[in-house]
């Protein structure tokens, strides 16, 4: 059990790592052809290697296609040599003191997304999955860092996107002026819709 003083990215992080130990290498997730060795990897590498960060930030763009290569190639090798227990024990302790990642104001930005997105990942990729109730707060800092995000999902949205808040009706657009669809939802819904999870996530769309 985690403390809800802490903050979220610490707690999401813990929370992972935790059902990464109760589910093992090879539970399936939300993240195509991915199992949960491939993501516990993957944190890995993002914490430790700032060679890789670049990677994930291009690998969307064909200019990015080798630096992407790159940073799965680091994950690979780490996968492949390391035993997974030992690999969650380095998701469970974050980036090393040197990386900026690991200072806590850096982290909450960097990390409080990746982390929630990534734990609903291995939870809502499990048979029988409910879902979970977040703090206010929790949800609010969600709602916060969802415009990075729905700013990415509106481009393949022509007409532009609404994300509205199903617990307090706020709203905020992402793209055109006069967006063309409402995706409504809580936060943490909002923000796996716009982070592509869109089978698992609950929202309505009008």
């Amino acid at each position: 059990m985690t403390s809800p003083s802490r903050p979220l990215d610490r707690r999401e992080r813990t929370a992972l790592a935790d059902l990464l130990v109760e589910l093992g290498p090879d539970a399936p997730t939300c993240c195509e052809g991915w199992d949960t060795a491939h993501l516990a990897a993957h944190l890995v590498v993002r914490d430790r290697r700032p060679d890789a960060l670049v990677g994930y930030g291009v690998e969307t763009l064909p200019v990015g296609r080798p630096l992407a290569a790159w940073s799965h190639t680091l994950e690979d090798r780490l996968r492949t040599s390391t035993p997974y227990p030992d690999v969650v024990q380095r998701v469970r302790s974050g980036a090393p003191s040197w990386m900026p990642s690991a200072w806590p104001g850096v982290s909450r930005l960097l990390n409080s997304t990746e982390f929630v997105i990534h734990h609903e990942d291995a939870r809502r990729a499990q048979p029988g999955w409910a879902p979970r109730t977040l703090s206010r707060a929790d949800q609010d800092e969600i709602w916060r860092a969802l415009p990075v995000l729905g700013r990415l999902a509106a481009r393949s949205h022509p007409g532009g996107l609404r994300f509205r808040r199903a617990d307090t009706g706020a709203e905020r657009a992402a793209g055109s002026r006069s967006p063309a669809t409402t995706v409504t939802g809580e936060p943490l819904d909002l923000l796996l819709w716009a982070g592509g999870r869109t089978s698992v996530a609950l929202v309505d769309l009008s």
